[in-house]
């Protein structure tokens, strides 16, 4: 992956930022939530936040166990902005699972025969076995959102995906596979915070790349993407799960609690899952530009 240039995130953030994103982060102390709509000022406390996800990490443990015993297939989608927590998020699903039944998949950009191919063939390989807990960090929505947004795509093939996209679905879900689409929704000011810390932290600057960088500058467009896309693309059968992720912790807790209420696992206990919070999760009706 190409590297970016060294402070290209600063360089925005002082010439190009908004106003009011620029005003937000330098005002925030390190727990404020910035994004002025969500319904919280401040981060769950980490001691309270240990507290449940403890919980709901011994719940995964009975999930990947009946998911094993009984060959269940689950497959999960992570989409969002970049930085908005999806590979965060799966790593607190998969930290106490078995790796050999939770893999991760997360595709580079497609090589010249891929491009070649029917648009979905690279993904289908990677779809679960019995048994199997598939985590996908971002997806074939890529063409809904990035690629359109890139010019990587066509119009006439975003229009193709979008014709085949559903029919793909629901196919899979009828064959058995349990499929999430999670949609993880972060606020503009909290993505650049979050730009700015892997920017001067040295052990994150394989997570930035000149695609982040180019894609700040195309915020609006992201967002006619992205509610086109959920608007096309969910349905009763394959719905999306909005999360909204301005805090990490809370959105995390409420992706697991999603999935472990959906299935119906041996020796569930609902009390330790707890209920989810409407305010932040959702369907495509809490999403915001």
């Amino acid at each position: 992956m190409a590297r970016t240039e060294k402070g290209s995130i600063e360089k925005y953030f002082r010439n190009d930022a908004p106003e009011e994103v620029r005003s937000a982060i330098k005002k925030s102390d390190k727990d404020d939530i910035l994004n002025p709509t969500y319904p919280y000022d401040e981060r769950m406390k980490r001691k309270d936040y240990e507290k449940e996800m403890e919980k709901l990490q011994i719940e995964l443990v009975k999930l990947q166990s009946w998911i094993k015993e009984t060959d269940q297939r689950i497959a999960l989608i992570f989409e969002g902005r970049d930085a908005a927590g999806k590979g965060g998020t799966i790593k607190r699903f998969r930290e106490n699972l078995n790796p050999r039944g939770a893999r991760n998949v997360a595709l580079s950009k497609p090589s010249d025969t891929e491009r070649s191919q029917w648009y979905f063939q690279r993904y289908i390989p990677h779809l679960p076995a019995a048994g199997e807990i598939v985590f996908f960090d971002r997806s074939w929505y890529n063409r809904g959102v990035v690629e359109n947004v890139f010019g990587f795509c066509t119009a006439e093939q975003r229009e193709h995906f979008f014709r085949q996209v559903l029919p793909l679905e629901n196919g899979l879900v009828n064959d058995g596979i349990k499929l999430f689409k999670f949609w993880l929704n972060v606020g503009r000011a909290e993505q650049l915070k979050r730009f700015l810390a892997r920017e001067g932290d040295p052990l994150k600057h394989w997570k930035l790349s000149p695609i982040d960088v180019a894609g700040l500058s195309k915020w609006d467009e992201y967002s006619q993407s992205i509610s086109e896309t959920l608007t096309r693309s969910h349905s009763e059968h394959c719905p999306w799960t909005i999360v909204r992720s301005d805090d990490k912790k809370r959105a995390r807790l409420a992706a697991i609690r999603t999935v472990l209420h959906a299935l119906d696992y041996d020796e569930k206990d609902e009390n330790a899952i707890g209920p989810n919070d409407p305010s932040i999760c959702g369907g495509p009706d809490i999403w915001e530009s």
